[in-house]
């Protein structure tokens, strides 16, 4: 590609898009972005013909790795078919057996599938299912939801009032929705867990949901905490009555080591989020799972149905495609596949421990994560400093503020897991001596 054409690219951009998470006045004064091209793998690719790692499976959704062959046709062969149609009242052979395939692939007692296209909205018709279904099922006082400070779970209004990140949520305060954020299990685990019991016992009533990240708290800075945490929720839901949501955008599709966190807690969940891996990164798409009781608990007159649903709802591309990623995990055997590469993480990211300025080292699954010294939260930038370390020597490293971290591929090579790990040791160590 053409210094000219690269030329292009940059004055479009910076003339007329608005990046999400960037601070434009300083990006257009002073960024020279990569340009990407195309994407292979766990590579992507610039317009100068440089490739370079991606280390968080692009923003995290990309689990299959990039243009995955199988993805690609199935993307290919529907459309030639179909594209789009509405799901209001009307169906389609691929959303029918992709929520047939899903319900298959879940957590049991997940029966019933409600599509949406991505993360936020996802979490969003989860708030507004939890929300309805009490308000016509004889406890309209159940308004509250419960969150745990560093939560995040999506960028819409509702999905924002259970944000515990302060840079995200404190702009939206004077229009959020009731939610009280609690300690977490990853600051203070008995602590957290005596808060739990305490705010269930004295507003459980009106608690609607309890809303959780299980195990990691992606967005907070890859916060890990112990499987016990969600045991205890779910046996609180029990008691007190209010939904238990599960948030597995980030930590679903095997990111954590298993389908689902759920199920390295052994916890059913009343619904479940997905999107992101849900398809493999190739189009927007997500899904809300829950169980027959909150199902049925919309059935009835009219007035009682779920009034709620955004126009790709169910898309026959998103769904032909996520049905196929599916498939891929069950004939590749991603899971398995994968079972020995964290082992590999957590070596490289004990080693960098021992760097000057690294702390709190954390793994899970296929994600590891360390804390730089100094300055702590989203907008610090000890961080982009590995990052653009990093990207000088093969690797894209987006990191969370002081948070440096590792989210690639499921399915990334062994020999492009250690570059990776390897670019991503030397970046720490340089930044640790500059």
């Amino acid at each position: 590609m053409s210094i000219v054409e690269r030329e292009r690219v940059l004055s479009a951009d910076k003339r007329y898009v608005w990046h999400p998470y960037t601070p434009m006045q300083q990006y257009i004064a002073e960024t020279n972005p990569l340009v990407i091209q195309r994407a292979q793998g766990s590579r992507l690719f610039d317009m100068d013909g440089r490739s370079y790692l991606d280390g968080n499976a692009s923003w995290w959704t990309s689990l299959l790795g990039h243009n995955h062959p199988r993805l690609v046709n199935a993307l290919r062969e529907q459309a030639e078919r179909l594209c789009h149609t509405s799901l209001a009242g009307v169906t389609h052979e691929p959303a029918a057996l992709f929520a047939e395939a899903l319900v298959q692939a879940a957590p049991p007692g997940l029966c019933r599938v409600f599509f949406s296209d991505n993360g936020s909205t996802a979490v969003e018709a989860a708030l507004k299912m939890s929300a309805q279904f009490w308000a016509q099922n004889g406890a309209p006082e159940r308004t509250r939801f419960v969150a745990l400070a560093g939560a995040f779970h999506g960028e819409t209004l509702g999905a924002s009032a259970l944000s515990g990140v302060p840079e995200f949520a404190s702009p939206l305060a004077p229009h959020a929705l009731d939610c009280v954020h609690l300690t977490s299990p990853a600051q203070d685990l008995t602590l957290a867990l005596e808060e739990l019991e305490t705010e269930l016992r004295h507003n459980g009533e009106r608690t609607a949901a309890i809303v959780l990240e299980p195990l990691v708290q992606g967005a907070a800075g890859m916060r890990v905490y112990a499987a016990e945490y969600l045991r205890r929720a779910r046996a609180l839901a029990d008691a007190y009555g209010p939904l238990l949501v599960f948030d597995e955008v980030f930590t679903g599709y095997g990111r954590t080591g298993s389908m689902w966190a759920a199920e390295r807690a052994g916890v059913q969940p009343d619904i479940l989020c997905s999107a992101k891996g849900l398809s493999g990164g190739v189009l927007p798409f997500a899904a809300t799972l829950t169980t027959e009781r909150v199902f049925e608990g919309f059935l009835g007159g009219s007035a009682r149905a779920f009034y709620h649903g955004h126009t790709y709802c169910g898309n026959p591309l998103g769904a032909h495609v996520a049905r196929e990623v599916l498939a891929v995990y069950r004939d590749e055997g991603i899971l398995q596949a994968a079972a020995p590469k964290p082992q590999r993480l957590q070596q490289a990211f004990a080693s960098m421990s021992e760097l000057p300025n690294v702390e709190h080292v954390r793994c899970c699954g296929m994600l590891g994560a360390r804390d730089l010294s100094g300055g702590r939260g989203y907008l610090e930038r000890s961080g982009w400093r590995v990052y653009h370390e990093a990207l000088e020597r093969g690797a894209y490293v987006r990191p969370l503020g002081h948070v440096v971290y590792l989210a690639p591929p499921l399915n990334i090579s062994d020999a492009d897991l250690d570059e990776l790990l390897g670019i991503v040791h030397q970046a720490v160590a340089a930044v640790a001596s500059g």
